[in-house]
């Protein structure tokens, strides 16, 4: 079958997030660095009040705590004792903050690992699959002949027309009828069997009577097969 048309690859790297929400995402990680520490407490606040997490809550509490001790000491820095807690305290504020931060970024943007997910595209592709393979019916319906040189329904041989994944049941091996929903190779012989006696078929529905196939894959298969005679 033809295959779907793959994903575009993330713009950053490992990140299944949409660009402008990845972007966002580091530049909010990036913020404890950025500001060597100050905005740390506020930058875990905002996403505690936005995701209503208790670790983001706690994060944010300590980091204010520590915020708090930095003020404290402000009047003080210049003292030896004083200035290397200061130092340890922006240390943390600033580098533990945005290591942090950088850890939990994906919690706070993409909390059910669901931005990278488009539905809607799918649904596109299966719709676009089967107009396609509605027009290739008409089309072998009207002109077998055109449709075998289009080798419609043999995505074994090459070929430039996109049928949308059909299968020709009449005429394509025993190896590719497997592709056909529900048809393991055991029913791909018997179709082959059956259809070198018969010489092909013209529905599902015969193929399913002749072939002696489970009723429930009829409707499945009339959707992807083809019966060009």
């Amino acid at each position: 079958m033809n295959a779907p048309a793959p994903y575009p690859p993330p713009r950053v790297p490992s990140d299944s997030m949409p660009p402008g929400r990845a972007a966002l995402s580091v530049t909010w990680a990036a913020l404890p660095f950025l500001s060597l520490g100050y905005l740390t407490p506020f930058t875990f606040a905002g996403a505690a009040l936005w995701r209503r997490n208790t670790h983001l809550v706690v994060a944010a509490l300590v980091y204010a705590a520590v915020f708090v001790l930095q003020v404290v000491l402000l009047g003080d820095a210049g003292e030896g004792g004083a200035a290397r807690l200061m130092g340890v305290l922006t240390f943390v504020q600033a580098i533990v903050g945005c290591v942090h931060a950088f850890l939990v970024r994906r919690r706070v943007f993409d909390p059910h690992g669901l931005s990278g997910v488009d539905n809607e595209a799918a649904i596109e592709r299966v719709r676009r699959s089967r107009a396609l393979r509605q027009k290739a019916r008409e089309l072998a319906a009207s002109d077998p002949g055109l449709a075998r040189e289009l080798r419609i329904g043999r995505p074994d041989l090459p070929r430039e027309y996109n049928d949308g994944g059909l299968i020709d049941v009449n005429h394509a091996p025993a190896e590719v009828l497997t592709q056909l929903p529900g048809v393991t190779p055991q029913l791909a012989a018997r179709i082959v069997e059956v259809r070198d006696e018969t010489g092909g078929f013209m529905s599902a529905e015969e193929l399913s009577a002749l072939a002696g196939l489970p009723p429930a894959l009829t409707a499945d298969m009339a959707d992807h097969a083809v019966f060009i005679r």
